[in-house]
């Protein structure tokens, strides 16, 4: 993290240009900094040894064995062109076997003899149904001649680091002794009185002993450590971006008595559940405040968000005020207008004739509206004829003007990057109130580390009138009658007066093939398609129903008409993509199949299903799938069918992906900016960094006595580590 000159040194000056190349391209290394806080995955012990037993398939392992038994295989005639060295390897959970081809065999046919202790790094793979690492690299542990590698790893935890196939593990640790000096030098991000305080060892000590321990519990003082100044840097960088925005001004915005809101308020045919009126609360103390509201509202499918949101709009507009609310599809777009406008009724017709005498307008911004309707919606805007807008990027637009926003709405964050909401919040006079929506239930120590300069909001109550949601896994490929079964299920709601949804991972299109033909695919078959999917219903066991289509690649006109005609009842079952996860409400349509349903995440799935079960009819949602009971996907599936609380799947869902990801990295193996912070299982440290972090900014917002820190954050928030905060 930080670093002085020492640590900045660039890799190739230390390790030689080939090595430092490889650790650039391809582990995202380029400073001695780096190298030193790339730490170790593991530790393997003398005398304990790694488990063979669960080695992940299609992964770079590095495993600590020994030599059970090697044997060569010559075919191809005496001549011993075609030597196969077989090596078995066992760690007494379980075996492997180790396979060396032609010219490569004769180095480890005099190496690997039986009894040989080794470290070993490939892919893991599998041949003839056995396990295998196909010329693996191995560095011996126990040489005859008590060699260098014995004296080296002594009596040591042997450190097994994160590595890939042109760079083993025991070469990052070589290459690791060369820098390690530099370890002195490094400067200390936290404050004196923090670390003396906690508890904590020196940065210096600290990646001295995660490098190289000689106890366990050199590991778990110098983890400790480290883990504080992941938490604690980040939450200086999110604490100072809360410090900044309450240093901007803002127009308060308070609601009126008797105004739109009070209106709206009393047409309401039912009431507003405890938790809607808390966070309701929690809004309208922020809008009346002279500093920008910056509020994460996060609450399960169905919750009420958007009635949380209106209500809020409208509050704005009473106070003289425009709200726009941005939305990632024009299907999405489309549905939150025409459900506003139907809940506020001859409210929402302002300057019409038969609307309201406090009645407002509200309009609908989508790139692929016709140019009338579109020069009449930026009118309105900018004439503030309009006090509420729905739109898509299309409101980011330079053109776009307001005539005094108060507040922007974000509907599900995640799919917004910085740049959108803050070009949005730019068309202010002064910065809008903002406030994000997210359906996609987020734990507390990710809400506090990745929205950490929002401050959250969560409804966690259904409204009444919603109705329980039943989900079964169907093995389509163990017991193809429970897929039978499945379309009789969805028959039988359509008779009763239903409507259902079948969800595929692909649409079929030309366009969708060609991509998927590029995709170099090992995979036994493409994942299932909309276009085919709903051609063979109709002709087989659907024959007879209304079956439409609705993807992200029809026009945004066809997709509006198909979602209408759904919504009015005119279609009995529509098969489409994922277009329908977010903010579809259909209270009539009961039913979801999912096909393929492993491949879809823990969150995505419980989005989808939140589409059924909308109204007073109970829902029900099968999650088809072929992968057999003991694989790790079926248990995902499992664990949906299991509860329907989404703070519980998110859980879930973290402890079954990589810490990076949950952090917005990509899933290339770049390096995540917490590279020892568990979000989830290190709650207290998070908690309490962010609590010392808030204390350290008060006292001194520009970190000027802090100079360590201040480098630490300029390495945190390089270009990428700063979009990466700004979009959680």
């Amino acid at each position: 993290m930080g670093c002085v000159s020492a640590l900045d040194v660039p890799l190739k000056k230390q390790l030689g240009a080939a090595t430092a190349k490889v650790m650039a391209e391809h582990l995202d290394l380029h400073t001695v900094g780096d190298l030193l806080h790339h730490y170790p995955r593991r530790y393997a012990e003398r005398g304990e040894l790694t488990t063979l037993a669960d080695l992940p398939l299609d992964e770079h392992v590095t495993v600590v064995a020994r030599v059970a038994d090697a044997r060569v295989l010559t075919f191809n005639g005496a001549k011993g062109r075609g030597q196969r060295l077989e090596v078995t390897i066992t760690d007494g959970s379980g075996r492997l076997q180790l396979v060396f081809f032609g010219k490569g065999v004769h180095k480890p046919h005099k190496e690997l003899l039986p009894g040989t202790r080794a470290m070993f790094a490939g892919k893991v793979s599998v041949f003839n149904r056995k396990t295998q690492l196909a010329h693996p690299a191995y560095e011996l542990l126990r040489g005859e001649d008590g060699g260098t590698a014995v004296d080296s790893w002594a009596g040591a935890l042997i450190p097994i680091y994160p590595a890939t196939t042109k760079l083993e593990s025991w070469k990052i640790a070589k290459a690791v002794d060369a820098v390690l000096p530099a370890a002195a030098d490094a400067a200390d991000p936290l404050p004196p009185a923090l670390r003396e305080g906690r508890g904590l060892t020196g940065l210096p000590d600290a990646l001295r002993k995660i490098h190289r321990p000689r106890t366990k519990a050199d590991v778990a003082e110098a983890r400790d450590r480290l883990k504080w100044d992941e938490a604690f840097v980040l939450q200086v960088a999110l604490a100072r971006r809360r410090f900044a925005d309450t240093q901007l001004p803002a127009t308060p915005r308070r609601p009126v008595p008797g105004g739109l809101l009070d209106a709206f308020d009393a047409k309401l045919p039912f009431t507003l559940t405890e938790g809607q009126e808390k966070v309701s609360k929690e809004i309208f103390d922020d809008l009346a405040t002279e500093h920008p509201m910056h509020r994460l509202l996060q609450g399960e499918v169905g919750s009420g968000k958007t009635m949380v949101a209106l209500r809020a709009m409208l509050a704005v507009v009473d106070a003289g005020g425009q709200a726009a609310m941005l939305a990632p599809t024009e299907v999405l777009a489309q549905q939150h207008h025409r459900s506003i406008t139907e809940m506020m009724g001859e409210l929402a017709e302002g300057g019409m004739l038969g609307g309201a005498d406090r009645a407002t307008k509200v309009v609908l911004l989508t790139g692929s509206m016709g140019a009338a309707a579109r020069r009449q919606a930026l009118l309105d805007l900018v004439t503030g004829e309009a006090g509420i807008v729905i739109g898509t990027h299309a409101l980011i637009e330079d053109k776009v003007r307001f005539h005094d926003l108060g507040l922007v709405v974000v509907d599900e964050q995640h799919r917004f990057g910085v740049e959108q909401r803050d070009a949005l919040r730019g068309k202010g006079k002064q910065p809008p109130h903002l406030l994000v929506m997210t359906a996609t239930p987020i734990p507390r120590t990710v809400a506090m580390t990745v929205f950490g300069d929002l401050e959250t909001s969560v409804l966690d109550q259904l409204p009444a009138g919603r109705s329980p949601i039943a989900t079964h896994v169907v093995p389509a490929a163990d017991k193809p009658h429970f897929l039978a079964r499945a379309w009789e299920r969805v028959r039988e709601e359509v008779e009763n007066g239903h409507q259902a949804y079948v969800v595929c991972p692909r649409i079929g299109d030309e366009e969708d093939d060609k991509r998927k033909a590029k995709e170099d695919d090992a995979e036994k078959r493409p994942p299932l398609a909309v276009l085919e999917v709903a051609d063979q219903l109709a002709r087989g066991p659907l024959a007879g129903l209304r079956v439409e289509v609705l993807h992200g690649r029809m026009a945004p006109d066809d997709k509006d008409a198909v979602m209408r005609r759904f919504a009015a009842g005119d279609a009995d079952v529509l098969v489409a993509t994922t277009v329908i996860e977010v903010g579809v409400n259909v209270p009539n349509a009961t039913a979801m199949v999912i096909m393929d349903a492993d491949r879809f995440g823990v969150s995505q799935l419980h989005q989808l299903r939140g589409r059924v079960g909308r109204g007073s009819a109970p829902g029900l949602c099968l999650l088809v799938t072929e992968m057999p009971e003991a694989s790790p996907a079926r248990q995902r599936l499992a664990a949906v069918a299991s509860t329907l609380d989404g703070f519980e799947l998110s859980r879930i869902d973290l402890e079954q992906r990589r810490e990076g990801d949950v952090l917005g990295q990509a899933q290339s193996g770049v390096r995540s900016s917490l590279r020892m912070l568990a979000v989830i299982d290190d709650e207290e440290v998070i908690a309490a960094a962010r609590e010392e972090a808030v204390a350290v900014v008060a006292a001194d917002p520009g970190l000027d006595h802090l100079p360590e820190l201040r480098t630490a954050l300029d390495a945190l928030l390089d270009k990428e580590r700063e979009q990466y905060l700004e979009k959680g």
